[in-house]
């Protein structure tokens, strides 16, 4: 499994998590994820769609990059409507907040790089 793959199975894994979470009141205070993240059930059905996406396309190198090249654009483009919406739900229907946007620039930033400066490896082998 490649670092791009292992990334990948990653993302998705923390997707499905932080999806399931939200919709659980008492990580939810207010409506915020762990007390800072503003989450509703249109952002919460996002996060588990891109972690069930990541693990699916986790399987072959090719797939986890295609993955990250789209996620990373996607997530650049909700970064700049966040910046546009700031406090306000994105689009009137994804709660949001500034925390957010701190988050989805780091993980845009991530997905960017592992979507594009990462180059076509080969499997490591196991310790």
């Amino acid at each position: 499994m490649t670092l791009v793959q292992k990334a990948a199975t990653t993302f998705g894994v923390v997707f499905i998590l932080v999806g399931i979470l939200g919709f659980i009141p008492a990580f939810t205070p207010d409506g915020h994820l762990l007390g800072i993240f503003a989450v509703n059930g249109v952002h919460n059905a996002i996060h588990l769609l891109s972690g069930i996406a990541a693990l699916a396309l986790s399987r072959t190198h090719k797939n986890a990059r295609l993955y990250f090249q789209v996620f990373g654009v996607v997530y650049g483009l909700v970064t700049l409507l966040g910046l546009f919406y700031g406090d306000s739900a994105i689009l009137g229907i994804v709660a949001h907040n500034v925390a957010d946007i701190f988050l989805h620039l780091i993980i845009t930033a991530a997905a960017l790089y592992f979507g594009f400066a990462t180059k076509r490896e080969t499997p490591h082998a196991a310790l």
